[in-house]
């Protein structure tokens, strides 16, 4: 298996309140919402830099589909990063998500190891991770 990840699917508990958090709120575009048919509910991709995909399905759905059961929620478990290019970036990406209605749970600071970042939670919980590091530079 080769250390790649090409779609990342976050579970929602409502998807129109997802869709218009990520779509409407932080302007990401997406082709909509498809399918829900049946005992399936419908679910959203947004494209995202090199070819990555961000999809947003029901709890319900991925449970079924991967045969292993809701169990309870802990939004520790990973987070999503979003690197940056410089503090002021950080600043930046932080005010316009709290403009869109993300919680903002860490004020962006200086980091142990270097760096400066934030963190903000979506409209269902997921940790977002703000950061600049001066060790990696993010191509647009």
């Amino acid at each position: 298996m080769k250390p790649r990840v090409n779609v990342l699917t976050l579970a929602t508990d409502d998807i129109e309140r997802a869709v218009a958090f990520y779509r409407d709120g932080l302007g990401w575009a997406t082709e909509g919402i498809t399918g829900g048919t049946g005992d399936w509910d419908p679910v959203v991709f947004f494209d995202c830099t090199n070819g990555t995909k961000i999809a947003l399905w029901s709890r319900r759905s991925i449970a079924r589909d991967s045969g292993v059961p809701e169990g309870p929620r802990a939004g520790t478990e990973f987070t999503l990063g979003y690197n940056v290019n410089s503090p002021a970036e950080v600043d930046a990406v932080i005010a316009d998500v709290a403009r869109a209605g993300a919680r903002v749970v860490k004020a962006p600071e200086h980091t142990f190891w270097g760096g400066y970042a934030g963190c903000f939670l979506d409209p269902d919980g997921h940790i977002w991770d703000v950061v600049w590091n001066p060790h990696l530079r993010v191509e647009e």
